[in-house]
């Protein structure tokens, strides 16, 4: 029988019937493993995998197919086994919305109602009342990237009383829950005009790419007012670090708040630690803590191996050559 391996820690038992169901009536054997430590050696008869592993892959010659559990696929494609074509890779897309769009506003909230500042007071068992707050309700947003994530986060933005919601994507077409979206390339002149008034938060979701490297340039982080938040949870590199640290420790940005970095994990002594007004999380706006999250995550899989089964077009196909 032709078997299918989920390599992950996080599937409750109802996942994994779920899995077991599905992989029976698709005739495939389902096998679950724990670890990458506890499947090693074990999966070389693969023929599809639901995992996270870019390296464990490499261990499965018959693979066909792999549904990767997060939604960025980076550290998949460095593994070299998608290049030919032969072996189709997936995501899940789609999964994450929920929870990385409640972090963003947690985030946002956290930052414009001064707690960084008053954490650190009381922890000093301080009694200071008088910080300035600021407010999401009449507030501008901008959010790079117009897919689940940045859909979802404008949705709740809006609900919170946003005054406008701006997007910005490769295409620039228009998405719901934005009141405008631009092009990318027309990012500095969009933050600078005084037609679109001053953005107050930044929000980066957008994948790890070669594209999208260094998006938030020196250059860029140089026209942001300096009332704007900026919040990353898409992927490190795409901000130029070094040039955000200058511009928070100088003032001429208001805060930031990143959950991913580069590079992960951070280490000790990394001057972002100690940049002014800067929450770090440490890459967890969208794990799998949220029982939710799973679920969809395998339910897209489901789906996705009934379609394998029969031969159809998979749901969340990736673009070897975009990389997303």
């Amino acid at each position: 029988m032709k078997k299918c391996y989920a390599i992950c820690n996080f599937l409750s038992e109802a996942n994994k019937q779920q899995m077991r169901s599905v992989a029976e009536e698709c005739g495939f054997e389902m096998g679950f493993y724990e670890s990458s430590e506890e499947a090693a050696g074990k999966i070389g008869d693969a023929e599809v995998v639901y995992c996270d592993d870019g390296d464990l892959i490499k261990e499965m010659p018959n693979l066909k197919w792999c549904n990767s559990v997060s939604a960025g696929v980076g550290h998949f494609l460095k593994s070299g086994v998608f290049s030919s074509g032969e072996v189709m890779l997936t995501n899940s897309s789609g999964a994450y919305g929920l929870a990385i769009s409640e972090h963003i506003i947690m985030v946002t909230l956290l930052l414009m109602r001064r707690m960084p500042e008053y954490f650190r007071i009381t922890a000093e068992r301080g009694w200071t009342r008088d910080l300035k707050i600021r407010s999401i309700k009449g507030s501008v947003i901008a959010i790079a990237g117009t897919g689940n994530l940045g859909q979802n986060a404008a949705k709740r933005f809006r609900a919170l009383g946003a005054k406008k919601v701006l997007g910005f994507s490769r295409s620039g077409s228009k998405r719901e829950f934005f009141d405008e979206v631009f092009r990318i390339d027309d990012f500095s002149s969009v933050v600078s005009s005084s037609e679109n008034e001053q953005i107050d938060v930044l929000v980066l979701c957008v994948p790890g790419t070669p594209e999208s490297e260094g998006l938030l340039s020196a250059d860029r982080i140089a026209v942001l007012p300096r009332k704007t938040f900026v919040i990353n949870v898409g992927r490190g590199t795409v901000i130029d670090q070094d040039a955000l640290i200058e511009a928070l420790n100088d003032g001429r940005i208001a805060g930031a708040a990143l959950d991913v970095m580069y590079p992960e994990p951070l280490p000790a002594d990394h001057p972002l630690w100690t940049a002014r007004n800067c929450i770090i999380t440490p890459h967890i706006s969208g794990d799998m803590g949220l029982p939710e999250t799973v679920d969809i995550t395998v339910d897209i899989f489901c789906e996705n191996l009934r379609r394998y089964a029969s031969g159809e077009k998979l749901t969340n196909l990736i673009d070897i050559s975009a990389g997303y």
